[in-house]
């Protein structure tokens, strides 16, 4: 359908403009209404975060979203993007998205006062009404409100004249979403100059007399405020934001993972495939979990989500340049990938205490060493391996290592009684739907190294490293 052109025809179309927060509502209703999903790919807030961000917009609330890094604030807020109409009109040429109906800048209001009916209208898109601002220190009221433009000054227009404003970023949202991250970062003073947007609705650009009347939804993100040495939120502000959002890490390890499956780059072309085992992905996983749980991690500051993503990229990486290095058209994540992975986790954790050179790294590993310890309890204990174990107490060594082909596993491992047989039971248990496409003896490979990794953690067995090579005997 053609869409109106001018004030006349949107006015003859009978179309009516609902105030921003009015929308929000309607089409939120609509897409509960009909079972549609909020937030696509939004995992673990299903029955916590989302209810609260319903409930707020169906209060007509601005929004406070409170939590810890990684825990997909600022994702959320660019997706109510989507609860706008796909299109609304406003006054041609308007920078703050006049309303052809109640127009309120100056430009507008003398516009259609001159053309009347035949006044152009143009039809603005949801990317158009989205505005977001990262608070920084050097963040300033002219950047966020508007200021006197001096070249229109310079041009012979009268300081009297409002025309002579510059809008900031807060006007030139006029009708959207506007919203800042890191709210605490920004200065009182610029935090004092918001009080006017979210509880008058207008704002004011130095001595001017006029006041804009804004429509505007405003959300905000931060960490909680005790959590933060940066900078505080004032109590007034605080006060005129209609809800506090507060968001959490994902609740189980299986959300978790989903959550990994979803962000992390796996998928590296045709030519080279690489394969992560659910039980890897478990581990690596629960050493985050563990993380979060560390006393000696600074939880004040948060385990982001980031880590998993980065760590799950850097296991695979590794993978992926041992069958380079083999020349191997497939390959499957080993727990001696694990070594490398805490290249990716280092500055992902805050320590409680500065310690010595190299702290950090020696807790990352007794991180990944517990979470395989836990993963492994999941599926054995300790002495359903015994039969392994006595194999070992023969002065037998068995070497694995992120570059040792996987034929060289299967080759050590049918020396050990029955080892074999209990790989193939394990095999079909925890990585069924990985055998038999090209990845079976991979998978036998990691199989063996997790289960020789697993009784080694349990103190079943030493392990010695040496470069890449890492060799087991009887503890």
């Amino acid at each position: 359908m053609e869409l109106p052109r001018t004030v006349g025809e949107l006015r003859a179309s009978g179309y009516r403009v609902l105030s921003v927060k009015d929308e929000l509502r309607k089409n939120l209703i609509r897409k509960m209404r009909s079972g549609e999903v909020l937030f696509p790919g939004i995992l673990g807030y299903d029955e916590t975060v989302i209810p609260q961000i319903q409930n707020a917009i169906l209060a007509r609330h601005d929004m406070l979203f409170l939590g810890l890094r990684g825990q997909a604030k600022t994702r959320i807020i660019r997706m109510l993007v989507n609860l706008l109409d796909e299109r609304i009109p406003i006054v041609a040429g308007s920078e703050v998205n006049d309303n052809p109906f109640a127009p309120i800048s100056k430009y507008a209001r003398e516009r259609l006062e001159r053309e009347g009916d035949r006044c152009p209208v143009e039809w603005i898109g949801r990317e158009r009404r989205y505005g977001e601002k990262l608070a920084t220190p050097d963040v300033t009221i002219a950047d966020l409100i508007g200021e006197v433009d001096l070249v229109k000054h310079a041009e012979g227009r009268y300081l009297s004249d409002e025309t002579i404003m510059h809008f900031g970023l807060i006007p030139r949202t006029n009708r959207g979403i506007f919203c800042i991250n890191e709210l605490p970062d920004l200065s009182p003073k610029i935090q004092v100059g918001l009080f006017n947007v979210l509880e008058e609705r207008d704002i004011q650009i130095r001595g001017f007399p006029v006041r804009l009347p804004l429509d505007l939804l405003m959300v905000f993100s931060a960490n909680p405020e005790d959590y933060t040495n940066r900078g505080r939120i004032v109590t007034p502000l605080k006060d005129r934001i209609g809800s506090v959002i507060r968001t959490h890490y994902p609740p189980d390890r299986a959300t978790a993972i989903q959550i990994t499956d979803q962000q992390a780059w796996s998928d590296r072309g045709e030519e080279l495939r690489v394969e992560v085992p659910y039980f890897m992905k478990e581990v690596l996983e629960e050493a985050v979990a563990l993380a979060r749980q560390s006393s000696h991690v600074n939880q004040a500051s948060g385990v982001s989500v980031r880590m998993s993503i980065a760590n799950r990229e850097i296991a695979i990486s590794n993978a992926e340049r041992r069958a380079i290095l083999l020349g191997i058209p497939v390959t499957v994540v080993r727990c001696s990938d694990l070594s490398h992975v805490i290249a990716s986790s280092r500055g992902k954790i805050e320590l409680t205490l500065g310690g010595e050179e190299g702290q950090e790294d020696r807790l990352l590993q007794r991180l990944f060493a517990e979470a395989v310890k836990r993963v492994f309890a999941q599926y054995w204990k300790p002495d359903d391996w015994n039969p392994v174990v006595a194999w070992f107490s023969g002065l037998n060594v068995f070497e694995t290592g992120d570059l040792l082909p996987a034929s060289r596993y299967l080759e050590q491992a049918s020396q050990i009684p029955r080892f074999i047989a209990k790989i193939d039971e394990a095999a079909e248990k925890l990585a069924g739907n990985m055998l038999g496409s090209g990845y079976d003896a991979e998978v036998y490979a990691s199989l063996i190294e997790f289960v020789l990794e697993g009784l080694h953690v349990h103190n079943r067995l030493n392990k010695s490293i040496a470069g890449s090579s890492v060799r087991f005997r009887a503890a």
